[in-house]
């Protein structure tokens, strides 16, 4: 029998039966569904992620406070400590830094007229800009004058300035905010860096000069961090080698002491977080095709049930002729033309999911034709796979026990 003869009979078997095609395939069209849109949530999550380290700059070197161990037993509980210090001997003494820049930070409520919202208030040096890639959409940075006289100025971002009801950057500039409490005159405006999530907003802070911070606000020494721009690329092993070599001494830490401190760059961040975010997508494509395989047991059920349906019409047609290859075809191909039909559904289901979270939600979904590629072969290797025992048993039957079935 012709091949052509072989899909239009497939074809007319599904069509009898319309609705017990659709039911078989639906394990099949959520499992593909589902498929693409949780590779799309995991490909929008590494692409964000590594959205937002580029955008701090990839030549941006760390340290943060390390661990404490007393005994040589590692602290639960306490952290060491970074002091103002620890930064200014960097700076003297850094030999291949562009720049170094130290932070501390609090959760602070933020009261602007009759708004209020609590926010990140980050005391920092007036190069804080330039070391986190931030830039000025309105009025200007703070300067080192204003650093040194601890004055009450801030700089606010764009996520903030929308939380305090501000619809216009340029209306907040000369403005005063109060930062628990205590008064400052706004005199610039971040533009929007983007990257939000559901943890962090680079867009939600506040920042201020450091000395203000830490005399007027904070009362305290602790950083955060301190962040070190480093030449080039190429510099940032030498970089961390210089930072190390200086913060060992500033904290008097003998030969073969472990460090109090942790020297980051954000190559590392970036691979480290990509390799996190291609497991969680391969963690929940994996889940999803369970549904698939699921589907697929669910084809081989219903194939098995019509072939027992049909167990005389095999018989008709092995006694006019037709080949055992050839009934093994008919069948196979109704179980792939199902899988292929519902990977078709599935594909439009799992795009157009991906579509409604990134427009309602706003979450970050991006779908590659690698994955619709793989979900769509998937179903057909379903198809072949689960459709093979049913084809070959309708191939295998005796005509004529075939023929008196009833």
């Amino acid at each position: 029998m012709p091949i052509g003869e072989i899909f239009r009979v497939a074809l007319e078997a599904l069509r009898v039966n319309k609705m017990r095609s659709l039911l078989t395939m639906l394990g099949i069209i959520i499992g593909v569904g589902a498929v693409i849109a949780m590779l799309a949530l995991g490909n929008g999550a590494q692409s964000a992620v590594k959205s937002r380290i580029a955008a701090l700059g990839t030549t941006m070197v760390t340290v943060v406070p390390g661990q404490v161990f007393a005994g040589g037993i590692a602290s639960a509980n306490d952290r060491a400590q970074l002091k103002v210090s620890d930064a200014t001997m960097l700076a003297e003494r850094g030999t291949a830094f562009g720049a170094v820049e130290p932070e501390m930070s609090r959760n602070q409520q933020v009261q602007y007229v009759g708004a209020n919202t609590s926010t990140n208030v980050t005391g920092a040096p007036a190069n804080y800009g330039e070391v986190r890639k931030y830039s000025v959409a309105a009025g200007r940075m703070f300067t080192e004058s204003d650093d040194a006289g601890r004055k009450r100025v801030a700089v606010i971002g764009a996520t903030t300035a929308t939380n305090l009801g501000v619809t216009s950057p340029a209306g907040l500039i000369g403005q005063t905010v109060r930062i628990n409490g205590t008064a400052f005159e706004v005199v610039g405006v971040f533009a929007a860096k983007g990257g939000a999530n559901g943890f962090m907003d680079p867009d939600d802070q506040i920042v201020i000069p450091l000395g203000t911070a830490r005399f007027r606000l904070f009362g305290t020494e602790n950083l955060r961090s301190i962040n070190i721009l480093a030449p080039s690329e190429d510099k940032i092993d030498d970089v961390m080698a210089d930072a190390e070599k200086i913060m060992r001494r500033a904290h008097r830490l003998a030969v073969g002491r472990p460090s109090d401190f942790q020297i980051r760059n954000m190559a590392d961040f970036l691979n480290t977080a990509a390799e996190t975010t291609q497991v969680f997508t391969y963690l929940l494509a994996g889940v999803a095709m369970v549904s698939l395989l699921v589907g697929g047991i669910g084809i081989m059920n219903i194939m098995l049930v019509s072939v027992t349906e049909r167990t005389r019409e095999v018989g008709v047609r092995k006694a006019l002729g037709a080949t055992r290859r050839t009934v093994l075809a008919q069948f196979l191909i109704e179980a792939i033309v199902l899988c292929a039909l519902g990977g078709v559904i599935g594909i439009l289901i799992g795009t157009g999911t991906a579509a409604i979270l990134h427009s309602s939600l706003d979450w970050n979904t991006e779908v590659s034709a690698s994955s619709i590629v793989v979900a769509f072969l998937f179903s057909a290797v379903v198809g072949v796979v689960f459709g093979v025992w049913p084809a070959r048993r309708a191939a295998s039957l005796d005509p004529i026990i075939a023929l008196r079935y009833e």
